[in-house]
């Protein structure tokens, strides 16, 4: 499929046949494609719950609004934002360091460069640290959203749900945001397809102040 003909046929699907699974496999695969994606000096700060059992999922719609594709889609993902992902205290930054040294793009000398490059742009304040966070697992959920399009699968991302509820209820850690939970699954035909919606054209993007 031509990337313009994915784009445009990616839709933020509303009804799941629930009856149609996804295996673990193609989740893996849609998960590894988005992996490519660009992040700030390649600290990656996204993670992701992956959620198939029922009962979880019914605790889920009941703190997102009641919406039936959580229970309806067989999986459901909840993408972590990790607020604390620049610290050099993080293991994926000591990975990505040592990876770093590996290609030849860092030298050891640079490690505290590097950390306080990131401590300077991301760290000193919360709002940094979560525009870090959320900015770069933007760009993850964008590209999964493609890659699980191009797989053959559809998704609906939804930022309708109770932050502080869904935290407590998944034990998720302090240092993660959470800035959407998706539906992932294949739609169910017959079943009312949303319309192509309007997007702003070139002239309404392109600004100047």
């Amino acid at each position: 499929m031509e990337f313009s003909e994915l784009v445009k046929q990616r839709r933020s699907v509303n009804f799941f046949d629930p009856d149609k699974d996804v295996s673990p496999e193609l989740l893996k695969q849609a998960v590894e494609l988005a992996a490519n994606s660009p992040s700030s000096f390649n600290l990656q700060p996204w993670s992701i719950i992956e959620i198939r059992d029922a009962s979880k999922k019914e605790k889920l719609r009941k703190l997102a609004w009641d919406q039936p594709k959580i229970t309806d889609a067989p999986v459901v993902l909840i993408f972590l934002a990790d607020m604390e992902g620049w610290n050099a205290s993080s293991h994926v930054f000591e990975k990505n360091f040592e990876e770093f040294k590996k290609a030849g793009i860092m030298k050891e000398e640079q490690r505290e460069w590097l950390a306080g490059s990131c401590r300077n742009l991301y760290g000193i304040s919360d709002a940094r640290s979560l525009a870090f966070a959320c900015k770069n697992t933007g760009f993850f959920t964008g590209i999964f959203m493609l890659a699980a399009k191009s797989l053959g699968l559809d998704t609906h991302p939804m930022d309708g749900f109770d932050l502080d509820g869904v935290i407590k209820e998944f034990k998720i850690p302090e240092n993660y945001w959470v800035p959407l939970i998706m539906s992932v699954g294949y739609f169910k035909e017959g079943s009312p397809m949303p319309p192509y919606k309007w997007r702003k054209k070139y002239e309404d993007i392109m600004v100047r102040f």
